[in-house]
């Protein structure tokens, strides 16, 4: 366990505002997906913690009878949190401790104004992100889902010069959609595999990033997309951002280009991507996220020139503990009278 979650949770509680004007009384904790069994059993030692033994993602009302009730919710990107919810919350909830980086599910704005605080889980998921990435990568252009089926149905007759010809990375322009750190840690990777980094972001990133990532800034996000083999989605969603990969932009793309999204869906218009997929403008996608969450555009699923995965950039076992202790920590940091060392607020976003 990190030394910091450590410090924190073995710490003698001192004299404080915030909840110690209450009793001394254990929070009352409501999660609402099942959450890894070390991660659990420490929640149900610190707090008084409802789980959902089911793991079924709750439906609106159970969401809104967790917030009336509960002093602290741990949500997941399965749980939207908007405005009408909150508005329902009751007097002791006062801390939305999200399950995930990402808080696009979570009205912050209006939290805020009722005095809920949102912490999320941030700095644990690049490198998993990051690798996964490049695997789709590996596999939609060397074709590998192809060449492993063809095993798996047992009529390979050998080898052949001409069979499942994919594309070479080194060499390829990657154009990365965010250098945060997810970005960042695809730009590492890509240079190991000898790819040229490209990049658009809100702001440039410093001098000495550019120069050990060897990426190459553009201002103008039309410009990269028209000059790169390979885009790589790694930015969050925001309004502004929210099909910042539209059909305009998808087409300023070469048809031999590829498109990766590790991130969210809803930064790419969907429905623009898959026409241009089945219509040859494009070579081929990788897709972890979709726009719709689980509603998964059935032209998709036709394709052969697309790999789809459900959601599982950050799903290996070390991402999922230290998510945990991370939630853990800005529970039991807000329990203590301070602010959760991963608090959100509005600006930010």
């Amino acid at each position: 366990m990190p030394l910091l979650l450590v410090f924190w949770l073995n710490r003698k509680k001192q004299s404080r505002g915030g909840w110690s004007a209450k009793s001394e009384r254990r929070l009352s904790v409501v999660v609402t997906r099942r959450l890894p069994e070390a991660v659990e059993t420490r929640l149900r030692e610190l707090f008084e913690v409802k789980l959902n033994e089911t793991d079924t993602p709750m439906t609106r009302e159970q969401l809104v009878g967790a917030l009336k009730t509960a002093d602290v919710l741990v949500p997941t990107l399965t749980d939207t949190i908007d405005a009408g919810m909150l508005a329902q919350a009751g007097e002791n909830m006062r801390l939305i401790a999200n399950y995930g980086a990402g808080v696009d599910h979570i009205d912050v704005a209006t939290a805020r104004q009722r005095g809920i605080l949102v912490s999320n889980t941030p700095d644990v998921l690049a490198e998993d992100t990051a690798d996964m990435t490049m695997a789709l990568m590996l596999v939609v252009m060397r074709r590998i889902r192809d060449g492993s089926s063809l095993m798996q149905s047992d009529e390979w007759t050998g080898w052949s010069p001409s069979a499942f010809l994919g594309q070479r990375l080194a060499g390829k322009r990657l154009g990365i959609l965010g250098m945060g750190q997810v970005g960042s840690a695809v730009a590492r990777r890509a240079n190991a595999f000898g790819m040229q980094v490209h990049y658009h972001n809100r702001k440039r990133v410093h001098p000495d990033t550019e120069s050990e990532l060897a990426a190459t800034y553009w201002e103008s996000l039309d410009q990269m997309l028209a000059r790169v083999d390979v885009v790589s989605v790694n930015c969050p969603h925001t309004p502004s951002t929210y099909h910042l990969l539209n059909a305009r932009r998808l087409k300023l793309l070469k048809p031999t280009a590829f498109v990766i999204n590790t991130s969210r869906g809803e930064v790419v218009d969907e429905n623009a991507l898959t026409r241009m997929l089945r219509s040859g403008d494009l070579a081929g996608a990788g897709l972890d996220v979709f726009e719709h969450g689980t509603q998964v555009n059935p032209r998709l699923r036709e394709l052969d020139n697309v790999l789809l995965l459900p959601h599982m950039a950050s799903a290996t076992v070390e991402a999922r503990a230290e998510m945990g202790e991370k939630v853990i920590l800005n529970i039991k940091i807000f329990d203590d009278g301070h602010r959760p060392p991963d608090q959100v607020v509005p600006s930010m976003l």
